[in-house]
């Protein structure tokens, strides 16, 4: 079991917040193309990618990162792929990740009780509406987002016999990236960027 503590953020406005740095007054132009097209497809004006403008090979590499990363390819996949975004970012207790990932809570028929698991506030066992496939993935990205990590040889089993090769590289990669933005955005400072009506930070969690 995994307990947070938690702390409600109001509803920030569309506009960027001071990080610990700030961003480069000129930056090149094919790095400017990009933040063009992160802007287009998320609709805000992205911190973290301004603010690797400072070096230049990290933006291109955290940004194929990014895009590179599962986005699944039907309802259920995008469903598990959000729940283990959104679980991997309450660990990593990231702010702009729980922000930005839990804009997809009811696109993706999130439930409060599932929310309420995910937050460690209620225990999973007494909510009926995950899936073997999602109760095994919020395993793995609770595993996977802790420190020190420890896959015992019943759950690798247990995942090896639910998903395929391919599904648990997806799901691998899909939390590492998670941990990858989480460590980078909190280790410039970078608050939440608004993507959700609100965004709970968690402070401290022990499993």
């Amino acid at each position: 079991m995994v307990y947070f503590i938690s702390q409600p953020i109001k509803k920030r406005k569309n506009k960027m917040e001071k990080a610990f740095i700030k961003p480069p007054k000129k930056i090149l132009f094919f790095l400017r193309i990009g933040l063009y097209v992160s802007k287009k497809v998320t609709g805000k004006d992205l911190l973290p990618a301004r603010l690797l403008s400072w070096v230049p090979r990290a933006a291109i590499g955290s940004g194929v990162l990014e895009m590179m990363t599962a986005k699944g390819k039907d309802s259920q996949e995008k469903r598990l792929l959000n729940l283990v975004r959104l679980q991997a970012s309450l660990i990593c207790s990231c702010a702009f990740c729980i922000d930005m990932n839990a804009a997809g809570i009811n696109t993706n028929g999130i439930t409060e009780d599932e929310l309420l698991v995910l937050q460690g506030k209620r225990d999973i066992q007494t909510v009926s509406t995950f899936n073997l496939h999602e109760l095994l993935a919020l395993q793995y990205a609770i595993i996977l987002s802790s420190t020190p990590l420890s896959l015992t040889e019943k759950f690798i089993k247990n995942l090896t016999s639910e998903f395929s090769e391919k599904e648990i590289v997806m799901l691998a990669s899909t939390i590492a990236s998670v941990n990858y933005w989480a460590r980078l955005n909190q280790g410039l400072g970078i608050p939440p960027a608004g993507f959700s009506e609100q965004c709970l930070v968690f402070n401290n969690y022990r499993v």
